[in-house]
């Protein structure tokens, strides 16, 4: 048999349609029976989000590099047409699934336990009664109909907005076209009633909750918008507009204003995508498609309701907490608690490093290092990266304080965050009015890394903390992501640092980082020299093994590079929550690699990479996904764990278990399809995740008798 050269376009699995089988994956968490009905409901929720984003970012991307002539093919083979012509496909065929899923199989299942999630037409009287008071006393005050004719262009539809089509006739029989927004700022999907105390059949006790969906309520209640006209008919519709912004940051003086205009442009892009109901009459929809300019390929039609993204609603408000995963305590160890009770983190941090793994482990005691460097008098300066905070932040809050107490804070607040730009605007501009000095970026460079750099006087000496992540500073995601934080004192890791951050705030040029592998100055020749390496044991008969965790497996240098470790007998565990354009398992060129998707309660986000190295083990942790934009076009750093108690952990009780996971892991085929891993009956169940929680859970009891002894 012939083997193919390692740069093959039949070695490669495409990008897009990659991200588009981890949606399938996030499916199949929703039509999961093991699952909590409401959290089904949630994964629901998540692939129509995950879904919108991937039109609006990535179909808009195929359609520019189109409209601009590209024809180069993706180191798959496939060029830009050829892929575009993919996704349409696979994008109908996800979103009929979902749609299918939710009104034949979720919607039933929800209400044999008390969910009700109904059509206007089944609610009774007395409840359009309830219904129609709400509406004429919260939500007809917000809507604006919009004449369409010879007075009236067509009004501006805005991004991901919900609408009726409506057709209305005047007392001469002459036929009129409105358009209707549904408002965003009200829940989508209105709360009914809410009943505590039914008897069940078997006696048992259980509330009842009603939602009804705010198309159907504001589109039986069209007479009072339009008095005098007789209603027709009405149909939603929704739409999706281009967000891949293309900012000319080399001709921009200011990229702050550059991102704030770049937002608003986005919010005008051109639409990508138009998705109506099945039973919309034709010339309705050929007066959306003419008027929104939309190829008819590029109108999706599902039975259902339009924006399932709005289910999270439903998921958020419900207080059947019955139907949902059962909640956690996050734990917080002894040795990182009992020293930060007098405020003193800095006493935990010199003592010993710390490792804390969300969500298994608190994000407080990071936000109790920043208070505690806010309010500390030694403390002579603050530095960190911020890439996705989230509104009422906890971390912005403690940065603010420092100022206020005299602190030097420097802050890198990345405008380009994707979707969280505005958010990231309004915090940049809050801070800088407090006097934090603020850098905005990197001209050509996302800075992506996860860095908060405290200096402190102590006695004669200056002494430097350092927490450093994969995921971020963000209170509200860190109980939901999957994501590994570390604090020290390190010195060689705080030089770095201090590197860092020089060549983020000024000038530097500095490429000989001690510890830290900095893209794009020497990640990817470090991470190659890393695969190299074990190479080289492996043929000196040293056992090469690697297992590297990540989001997404994309760039083809990298991945030709484990093929080649493949080649030499290097066993190669890959896990990889989303996209993987590597093949496994195909002879004579990835025999000795494996793939793991894992898809569970939690997003999977951390990046942990281990190397054997002929047995003087190394772990790296950081912000990098081994993707080109990460390593080629980012500001990411890699940082080494030493600790052997730390390597431990990450290797056997964290990583080892992805791989005995026979609940949530799937492992993908040399064809790129992806096989759930299924128990044997003689085998114990086991969950990653779960398992996670369940020895932080016996943590917690140990450390009550021997508070000291866990690591």
């Amino acid at each position: 048999m012939q083997v193919p050269s390692l740069d093959d376009a039949s070695l490669f699995l495409n990008r897009e349609l990659g991200l588009l089988d981890f949606q399938y994956r996030v499916l199949e968490e929703a039509q999961d029976e093991r699952t909590p009905p409401l959290e089904r409901l949630k994964f629901l929720s998540i692939v129509a989000s995950n879904l919108d984003e991937f039109c609006m970012v990535r179909v808009g991307g195929l359609k520019k590099q189109i409209a601009g002539g590209v024809t180069d093919p993706s180191p798959d083979g496939m060029t830009p047409s050829e892929q575009l012509v993919a996704v349409r496909d696979a994008v109908h065929t996800l979103m009929e699934q979902t749609h299918a899923y939710l009104v034949e199989t979720l919607v039933p299942v929800l209400a044999k336990r008390g969910v009700h999630i109904v059509n206007y037409d089944k609610l009774s009287k007395t409840k359009r009664r309830k219904v129609g008071r709400v509406f004429q006393s919260s939500i007809f005050p917000v809507l604006t109909p919009l004449a369409f004719d010879s007075a009236h262009p067509f009004p501006h539809i805005s991004n991901l907005s919900l609408n009726l089509a409506v057709l209305i006739e005047d007392d001469l029989g002459n036929e009129r076209f409105a358009r209707l927004k549904v408002p965003g700022t009200i829940s989508r999907l209105l709360p009914v009633s809410r009943r505590s105390g039914v008897v069940r059949a078997d006696g048992k006790l259980r509330a009842e909750e009603t939602f009804v969906w705010m198309e159907q309520v504001v589109a039986a209640n069209l007479q009072s918008l339009f008095p005098g006209m007789r209603i027709v008919e009405a149909h939603p519709f929704r739409i999706t507009r281009n967000a891949d912004m293309a900012l000319q940051e080399l001709e921009a003086d200011d990229l702050l204003e550059t991102m704030e205009e770049g937002v608003r442009q986005r919010r005008m892009g051109s639409v990508l995508r138009l998705t109506v109901n099945s039973d919309m009459p034709r010339r309705i929809r050929s007066i959306l498609l003419q008027n929104l300019q939309v190829d008819t390929v590029d109108c999706y039609v599902v039975n259902g309701p339009l924006g399932l993204g709005s289910l999270m609603g439903v998921y958020e408000s419900s207080e059947r907490f019955d139907l949902k995963d059962t909640p956690f305590v996050p734990f917080t160890g002894h040795r990182l608690k009992a020293e930060t009770r007098d405020g003193d983190v800095f006493a935990a941090i010199r003592t010993q490093n710390h490792l804390v793994h969300h969500p298994y482990d608190s994000f407080s005691p990071v936000v109790d290092f920043l208070d505690s460097a806010a309010e500390d008098p030694a403390v002579l300066a603050i530095k960190m990266t911020l890439y996705r905070v989230g509104s009422n932040s906890p971390v912005v809050r403690a940065l603010l304080k420092a100022r206020e107490n005299g602190k030097q804070v420097a802050v890198l607040v990345e405008l380009k965050a994707r979707f969280d730009e505005e958010s990231n605007i309004s915090w940049a501009k809050v801070l800088e009015r407090q006097g934090v000095h603020v850098i905005y970026g990197l001209i050509g460079l996302k800075t992506h890394s996860k860095v908060a750099l405290v200096i402190r006087k102590e006695g004669s000496d200056i002494r430097r903390y350092l927490h450093l992540s994969t995921g971020n500073y963000n209170a509200v995601t860190a109980h939901l992501y999957e994501d590994v934080g570390f604090f020290t004192k390190d010195e060689a890791l705080g030089s770095d640092a201090t590197d860092l951050f020089n060549f983020l705030t000024g000038y530097s040029e500095k490429r000989d980082y001690s510890k830290l592998l900095v893209a794009p100055i020497n990640l990817r020749t470090r991470f190659e020299a890393l695969i190299d390496r074990e190479i080289a044991h492996q043929r000196q008969g040293r056992q090469g093994h690697m297992i590297l965790k990540t989001n997404a497996l994309v760039d083809k240098p990298i991945i030709m590079r484990l093929y080649e470790a493949s080649r030499a007998g290097v066993r190669v565990d890959l896990i990889v929550r989303g996209i993987c354009c590597l093949r496994p398992g195909i002879p004579g060129v990835s025999d000795n690699i494996t793939v793991t998707s894992v898809v569970g309660r939690f997003l999977e986000h951390s990046r942990i990479y281990f190397f054997n190295n002929g047995g003087d083990q190394e772990i790296y942790l950081g912000s990098a996904d081994l993707m080109p934009r990460n390593i080629n076009r980012r500001v990411e750093i890699l940082f080494p764990v030493q600790d052997s108690r730390f390597i431990r952990y990450l290797r056997d009780e964290v990583l080892g278990t992805y791989f005995r996971d026979n609940v949530k892991a799937r492992r993908m085929q040399s064809d790129g399809t992806y096989c759930r891993v299924r128990a044997d009956q003689e085998k114990e169940q086991v969950s990653v995740q779960e398992h996670l929680l369940a020895i932080r859970g016996a943590w917690a009891e140990a450390e009550k008798e021997y508070p000291w002894e866990l690591f």
